[in-house]
């Protein structure tokens, strides 16, 4: 029988002595990575509603029979060229792990075929792909790991799945837990510069989806979305609509993991940075909030999906280590 996982609120993590800002953290970690990028084989995979989303697999190989699958979950606006999924990508080949990118709907470079996109309580795409996966390999365990807004899909899904996980594990990393807190946190002070680079990749998704639809299914115009100037108004006027949602706070209240969090009934791993730029300390879940099966570690820095330790010649990225090393605990791999 799996061991509970026990929560704690602490983590071995240490920042880099020439990356101690949060935003030095986030920043530098996109370009301090390695580049080399993966070769994985692009599956284009039909959902029940006809619409389409992008897999990316790194198929199992002989050294392979008894490892895990590793599902992955991009964060927003990210996909196969992020730095963070090149770095788990390039971890799993290393551990002779499958591995399989789950693009979020649009993600992939291509306009998706509906006028909805995706969002951060997204979980049936996801469950209908952990189900694809498990028909075509039977047997073979499954885990999962997702980033900032990935990571939050990640835990819903679990929480909503209590006893009939298909996962083994789970690893979040950063997930916006509250994300009405989140949004507000991303619109204050210097965070601001994130918010206007993901805003800047959204607007420009959805004026093309404006074009690809001329009858938009709800009122907005390419002038609309130019003049949007934040990620919550964004939501108010796109995201919620297009997904059945009354407006932003009741998608932030309906979509945020932190409320699922006591549901979760596998060993996962929840990663946050108290100096996190992107996110609100109302994402720190409280003791009562976390069950026996959730490990949670809170560092003293690290950023966004920055986590950079060692020297300026020799950087260390630290999730890299961290999320295969709780995997094999949990797996006894």
């Amino acid at each position: 029988m799996q061991a509970q996982v026990r929560p704690v609120v602490s983590s071995s993590f240490k920042p880099a002595w020439w990356l101690k800002h949060a935003h030095l953290q986030t920043i530098f970690a996109k370009y301090l990575s390695p580049r080399k990028k993966q070769k994985t084989v692009a599956e284009i995979f039909t959902l029940p509603d006809g619409d389409e989303l992008e897999l990316n697999w790194m198929q199992p190989s002989k050294e392979a029979a008894n490892a895990p699958m590793v599902v992955i979950l991009h964060g927003l606006a990210g996909n196969i060229h992020s730095h963070y999924i090149q770095g788990i990508l390039a971890q799993c080949r290393a551990l002779h792990w499958p591995a399989v990118l789950m693009h979020f709907r649009g993600c992939n470079g291509k306009p998706n075929k509906l006028p909805r996109a995706y969002h951060s309580g997204d979980t049936a795409d996801v469950a209908t792909v952990l189900h694809e996966i498990t028909q075509r390999f039977p047997g073979r365990k499954l885990v999962a790991v997702g980033y900032s807004l990935g990571a939050n899909v990640l835990l819903k899904y679990c929480g909503e799945n209590n006893g009939q996980n298909m996962l083994s594990a789970a690893v979040a990393v950063c997930p916006p837990l509250d994300l009405s807190a989140c949004a507000s946190r991303i619109n204050q002070g210097s965070s601001r510069i994130y918010q206007r680079y993901l805003l800047s990749r959204l607007k420009r998704s959805t004026l093309l989806k404006l074009k690809q639809f001329p009858d938009f299914p709800i009122p907005l115009t390419p002038r609309k979305v130019r003049r949007l100037s934040s990620i919550e108004q964004f939501d108010e006027l796109y995201t919620a609509p297009i997904h059945g949602f009354l407006n932003a706070q009741d998608y932030y209240q309906k979509a945020s993991a932190k409320a699922f969090l006591q549901h979760i009934d596998i060993p996962t791993l929840i990663i946050h940075s108290s100096d996190d730029p992107f996110l609100s300390d109302a994402v720190i879940p409280s003791a009562d909030e976390i069950p026996p099966s959730v490990h949670y570690e809170l560092t003293s820095g690290g950023g966004h999906v920055g986590f950079v330790s060692g020297s300026v010649f020799k950087p260390t990225f630290w999730l890299n280590q961290r999320i295969p090393e709780f995997i094999r605990s949990q797996l006894a791999l």
